[in-house]
């Protein structure tokens, strides 16, 4: 076993600590939104070529290809981090704070990145060492649908890849512990825009007018029973309405009315069934009411679902990494992730890696405008994707 191999690069790995301290920094301080990544492209692309790798940009939008080849045959493993922020105000006073008004890197990408770059600084001269290859995959647009993963596998990201990883840094796990899920693990994610067209008029003349406001309320309440009495409860599911706007004055019936909302489940003929009661109770409330409606229902990104073969070689290389008191056990989650289109063409996993530690300022949520990381963290992630390259590209003789 090449076991002097991998604690080479271990070693290296935390030699360049520092460095991915800092070019996390300067991703943080620099944030771009999704599909607009076009100055952290650049760097990525150029840090890469820095290290010697032939690097293939612009695929699918603003994503970035670099192939590792190994000197004899083997298997071609893909490890995929993404790079773009969000539209949030950043409230952290910290030397690196957001210096683009409103976007800052509040979900952990600029850590994803930072962590692959290390990888790839450390593995740029391990070619004679490995049977097979390692391609590394840069996403841009993680945040916003489409997204950017469906693009980049249709531009080539997979073609020869066996097996594809990514990691997530978690704020809601603590330092040091590593989650390897298995099976359904992150929601299919959709999204609904209602526009209730009703007739507007004065608030003491109410039956000279179609009312928007009591049409778009009795919407809001008919979706909440989709999942409590339409869904089988042994089955998850989730709808939410995040937008309610209507009306201009008090005395005034409205006589418009817009809804937006969320759509979260993981098996496909429950995401069929949510759709179809939307539609369906949207016509006939308003049907009924005699108003009109327009509706945009959007199908996002499908369900993160983790092969169990896989997992449980994650789990296996992550004890034997760093201890089986590392592994932490996290329920499935309502939250969506594009990682899940890779999955859909290829075996892997999507592992999480906790980022939390004692104080107040690595623990608030993702996409909170406090969010932030123990830096330490992204030398543990690292290490997790040098101990799958180990493990499935290190020959045993």
């Amino acid at each position: 076993m090449t076991t002097s191999t991998k604690e080479q690069w271990t070693r290296r790995l935390e030699n360049e600590y520092e460095q991915l301290v800092q070019w996390r920094r300067r991703m943080h301080a620099h944030p771009e939104l999704s599909f607009q990544e076009t100055h952290t492209a650049r760097f990525i692309a150029e840090t890469l070529t820095g290290f010697g790798y032939e690097v293939r940009t612009g695929v699918g939008g603003n994503g970035i290809l670099a192939d590792l080849q190994g000197s004899r045959p083997g298997p071609r493993i893909a490890f995929r981090a993404d790079f773009d922020a969000l539209p949030i105000e950043e409230e952290n006073d910290v030397p690196y704070k957001s210096q683009n008004p409103g976007v800052m890197h509040a979900c952990g990408h600029d850590g994803h990145t930072s962590t692959l770059l290390g990888v790839a600084k450390v593995l740029a001269d391990s070619r004679g060492e490995l049977r097979g290859s390692l391609r590394f995959i840069f996403q841009h647009a993680e945040e916003k649908l489409p997204g950017g993963a469906i693009a980049m596998i249709e531009a080539g990201a997979l073609e020869g890849v066996d097996e594809v990883y990514g990691a997530h840094l978690a704020s809601y796990m603590p330092l040091g512990k590593l989650s390897v899920p298995s099976g359904p693990s992150m929601a299919a994610v959709d999204s609904f825009d209602i526009v209730v067209q009703g007739k507007g008029g004065h608030g003491a003349k109410p039956h000279q007018t179609v009312d928007a406001i009591v049409v778009g309320s009795q919407l809001v309440t008919a979706l909440q029973h989709i999942v409590a009495r339409h869904i089988n409860p042994l089955h998850s599911a989730v709808v939410t309405v995040g937008v309610f706007r209507a009306g201009t004055a008090f005395n005034v019936i409205a006589d418009k009315a817009k809804i937006e909302g969320t759509v979260r489940s993981f098996d496909p003929e429950v995401r069929r069934q949510l759709e179809r009661d939307i539609r369906d109770m949207v016509h006939g409330i308003t049907l009924a009411e005699h108003a009109s409606y327009e509706l945009d229902y959007v199908n996002g990104y499908p369900a993160l679902v983790n092969p169990p073969q896989q997992a449980e070689e994650v789990r296996h290389i992550f004890a034997r990494e760093f201890g089986e008191d590392s592994l932490y056990g996290l329920d499935a989650s309502m939250g969506a992730e594009d990682f899940a289109y890779y999955l859909q063409h290829r075996p892997g996993n999507f592992f999480n890696v906790g980022s939390q530690n004692k104080h107040e300022d690595t623990a608030f949520p993702h996409h909170h405008p406090r969010f932030d990381i123990d830096e330490r963290a992204l030398l543990i992630a690292a290490k997790a994707f040098l101990a799958i390259a180990a493990d499935k590209l290190l020959s045993e003789d």
